[in-house]
């Protein structure tokens, strides 16, 4: 017999979440405080990413990032603020920098990142979607040669966990684009990895969705929840709907902070804001490429060419830093020099918050704390890349079968 699985949050997380639990008959109710139609779901680089096996939190990056807290165009900005989470999850994310966390993460993120790249081609056979999903790859582009030094150690690991992957000459990777002009050293290539236009899925998915039965509500604002012993029975949102339920998701993302208060649980998780400028200029860039020095990601979408990145935690907003916007506008022509980006491109930039766990890893399972909830959360830059693989895992667990990973190394619980 189908529950009534009310999912908090219409990001890429709670869609996905929605699409597995409606195919096992489930009654969905999503809950987002927006319009569902902006936000990183919409303004992330499109990348299924089995590549990035290192965590955020790894060795050196909390030294890097004090050092770019004086910079206000560098790919990471941690402001600093007295507020208690975030001096928590900082002191959290430090002890997360060690070799130990890298080599518990690797398998982990490998794993779930091959499971959610299979499950878009499912869906998308599956549902007959229209999409794009293109299997390009992926190139880490290098200006210098400890960059491509750094990358081939990456790329190392990544074959190690069974990953195609191999370095490129300079010359080399002009051959696989042609019709751009390239200043870089050389590459590492993933073959591994492919890309969308992150619109396109969640456009499709949602009609989807409300065809099938699934409801929908934009601009509710989730306030509070009525309790009955370990269960949450029933979510209210500002505007005084109340919604029964059997199950409860919670997929907000970087706005998960008041409802977790509600909700009494201890999870650490801060919003790291990124950026992305779009252009309709004819480029010649035909495969998705990461500027390495510069942190910058670059995706042929379809119909355009997006610039993606930054990594800037400073609380929960949508403030557009200019100075931020520029740092990823500056970067694109030194790798690709006949390539500019317009005063008009960059005014039009968006941002999104994405949810960071102090160890680079999601929260993906039950909590201890109430029997009937789920927490799907925390994916930082992968989101995008984990969205369909931890909505199958919801599925799975609210219908008490095995899961297809092991839950273990993404609890909630967790302690760091």
């Amino acid at each position: 017999m189908g529950k009534n699985c009310v999912i908090i949050g219409g990001g890429i997380i709670g869609l996905s979440s929605a699409y597995y639990l409606q195919k096992a008959g489930h009654q969905v109710t999503v809950i987002d405080q927006g319009s569902m139609d902006s936000g990183a779901s919409y303004v992330n680089a499109g990348y299924l990413t089995p590549s990035h096996i290192i965590p955020l939190a790894a060795p050196g990056v909390m030294k890097q990032g004090i050092k770019w807290m004086f910079s206000s165009k560098s790919p990471l900005y941690i402001k600093p603020r007295i507020n208690a989470d975030f001096l928590k999850w900082t002191m959290a994310f430090n002890n997360s920098c060690s070799e130990k966390n890298v080599a518990k993460a690797i398998p982990a993120i490998r794993d779930i990142n091959l499971l959610s790249r299979d499950l878009y081609s499912d869906i998308k056979a599956t549902e007959n979607f229209s999409f794009q999903l293109e299997k390009k790859g992926l190139l880490m582009l290098c200006q210098s040669e400890h960059m491509l030094e750094e990358e081939g150690h990456v790329l190392a690991l990544a074959t190690k966990e069974g990953l195609p992957a191999h370095l490129l000459s300079a010359a080399e990777v002009q051959q696989k684009m042609p019709d751009a002009k390239l200043n870089i050293k050389g590459a590492a290539f993933y073959e591994c990895d492919q890309h969308t236009t992150p619109g396109e899925f969640m456009g499709e998915l949602k009609t989807l969705l409300q065809q099938k039965g699934v409801t929908l509500l934009k601009q509710e604002q989730v306030v509070d929840f009525d309790f009955s012993g370990e269960n949450i029975r029933v979510v209210k949102t500002a505007s005084g709907k109340t919604i029964d339920a059997d199950e409860v998701i919670l997929a907000t993302g970087a706005w998960a902070g008041s409802l977790n208060k509600k909700l009494k649980l201890n999870i650490l998780m801060q919003a790291g804001k990124g950026y992305r400028i779009n252009s309709e200029t004819e480029t010649g860039i035909t495969l998705p490429s990461i500027l390495c020095e510069a942190k910058v990601a670059v995706t042929p979408m379809n119909g355009f060419t997006r610039y993606a990145g930054t990594m800037e935690i400073a609380g929960i907003n949508h403030d557009i830093n200019k100075a931020r916007v520029d740092a990823i506008a500056e970067a694109v022509p030194k790798y690709f020099p006949e390539v500019s980006i317009s005063e008009q491109e960059k005014a039009d930039a968006q941002c999104g918050l994405r949810p960071v766990t102090p160890d680079g890893l999601p929260y993906i399972g039950r909590t201890s704390k109430w029997k009937n909830l789920t927490i799907a959360a925390g994916h930082a830059m992968m989101g995008w890349s984990l969205g369909p693989a931890t909505g199958l895992l919801v599925s799975e667990v609210i219908n008490g079968k095995k899961p297809s990973l092991d839950l273990g190394v993404y609890n909630p619980d967790r302690k760091f």
